[in-house]
């Protein structure tokens, strides 16, 4: 991306703010994670549902085959929350244009692969969060119980 040696980012502050930003263990991903695992339920950490994908789920329960996903309100574009950025605008819709189709992709490839996708936006309640990922996963233990 920095073939010709400038930086993407529109200025300093702007780089070292977003080489600032977590992939994993952020608030939002915490408390969710406490909260399913304060309802018994067991899980892997920022794994990969599909090893010869290069996708990373939040939350993987690789027995009942669930994957969860916890969607920045930024970096996915969350219909209620999202903000447009003032400066380079036009490389951050692009950007999170792209996101959102890959996170459709992703969706996509785990739901053909017998899969349960949950996404949850960061700003949703965990404990309520936590319940929903509770009730797919118990739903997904029924159906393949059978």
């Amino acid at each position: 991306m920095e073939s010709s040696g400038e930086s993407w980012a529109s200025s300093s502050r702007t780089r070292a703010s977003m080489q600032g930003n977590r992939s994993r263990d952020t608030r939002p991903e915490l408390a969710l994670r406490r909260a399913v695992h304060r309802l018994g339920l067991r899980y892997r950490v920022a794994s990969r549902p599909l090893p010869e994908v290069r996708r990373t789920a939040d939350l993987v329960f690789t027995r009942t085959r669930v994957a969860v996903f916890l969607d920045g309100c930024f970096w996915h574009g969350c219909p209620v929350h999202h903000t447009v950025s003032k400066s380079n605008s036009v490389y951050w819709s692009e950007k999170i244009a792209r996101n959102k189709a890959r996170d459709q992709d992703t969706n996509r490839r785990l739901q053909e692969a017998g899969w349960v996708v949950l996404r949850i936006w960061e700003h949703e309640d965990p404990q309520a969060a936590a319940r929903q990922v509770e009730a797919a996963v118990l739903e997904q233990r029924r159906r393949l119980a059978v």
